[in-house]
C-alpha cells in the first residue's frame, strides 16, 4: 500500500452534499473514506465506504482506524452528515431532541477525536464542518432552535479547536449553508425556500461542494465560518 496520496473522510456520503463532496475529492485524486447509514460497497479501489450510525461513538472510532489501515493517513476530515428539524419550540419532542444532539454534536464530537489524534500523528490535517445559517442569523418562518443549539454548537466548537491546533499543522473550518437544493426538500417547498434568501434562489450543491475545496486550498485560513447562504447572513 501507498500512502503518498492524501485521504479525506466524509460523513453522510451517500447522497445529496456528501457525495458531491465525495466525487469532488475524488475528481482531486484524493483516496476517501465515505461513511452513513445507508452508504453501499463502492466499485471505485479508492472509495472506502463504511456502514454505521455516525451518533454512535464506536462508529467514529472505526472509520478512522479502517481509513488508516486501507489508506495509511488522514488528511481532511469533512463532517457533512446532519439532520434538520423545524417546529415551534414547545412542540419538539423528546426523541427530535436526542435524534438532533447524536447526529450533529455526537457524529462530530467522535470521529473528530479520533481524526485529530491521527492528524497529530502526521504533523498536519483539515477537520470542515458543515452548519448553517439559521445558527447566526435566526428566522421567524423557520422556527428550529434545535439546529440553533447543534450547529450553533459545531460554529464554536470550529473556532475553539482551530486555536487549540492551529501550531500543530491541523486547520479546522466550517461552511454555514443557506438552504440548498437537496433531495430532502420536496420540489413543491422550493419557492418558499428561496424566498428566505435575499439573492431569491436556493443554493445548489456545489456551492457548497466549491466552498469546501476552497477552505482545502486555504493554508493561511483556519477558525473560519465560511456563510455560503445568498446573503442570509447579513440579513433580510
Amino acid at each position: 500500500m501507498t500512502t503518498d496520496r492524501k485521504v479525506a473522510v466524509v460523513t453522510g456520503a451517500s447522497q445529496g452534499l456528501g457525495a458531491g463532496i465525495v466525487k469532488a475529492f475524488r475528481d482531486r485524486g484524493y483516496r476517501v473514506v465515505a461513511t452513513s447509514r445507508s452508504i453501499q460497497p463502492s466499485q471505485d479501489p479508492d472509495v472506502l465506504t463504511i456502514a454505521g450510525d455516525i451518533g454512535d461513538p464506536a462508529t467514529g472510532a472505526r472509520v478512522i482506524k479502517a481509513a488508516l489501515e486501507a489508506f495509511g493517513r488522514v488528511d481532511t476530515l469533512v463532517n457533512n452528515a446532519g439532520i434538520f428539524t423545524a417546529s415551534p419550540f414547545t412542540q419538539f419532542t423528546p426523541e427530535q431532541y436526542q435524534a438532533n444532539i447524536a447526529t450533529n454534536l455526537n457524529g462530530f464530537f467522535f470521529i473528530t477525536q479520533h481524526a485529530i489524534a491521527a492528524m497529530e500523528q502526521q504533523g498536519q490535517g483539515h477537520v470542515v464542518q458543515i452548519t448553517t445559517t439559521l445558527a447566526d442569523q435566526a428566522n421567524s418562518s423557520v422556527p428550529s432552535v434545535l439546529a440553533s443549539l447543534t450547529k450553533g454548537g459545531l460554529n464554536a466548537a470550529t473556532r475553539s479547536l482551530a486555536i487549540e491546533y492551529a501550531s500543530r499543522g491541523i486547520r479546522v473550518n466550517a461552511v454555514s449553508p443557506g438552504v440548498i437544493r437537496t433531495p430532502m426538500h420536496a420540489p413543491e417547498t422550493h419557492g418558499f425556500l428561496a424566498a428566505l434568501h435575499p439573492v431569491q434562489r436556493m443554493g445548489e450543491a456545489e456551492d457548497i461542494v466549491n466552498a469546501v475545496l476552497y477552505l482545502e486550498d486555504a493554508g493561511f485560513v483556519t477558525g473560519e465560518i465560511l456563510h455560503v447562504d445568498g446573503g442570509q447572513s447579513a440579513g433580510h
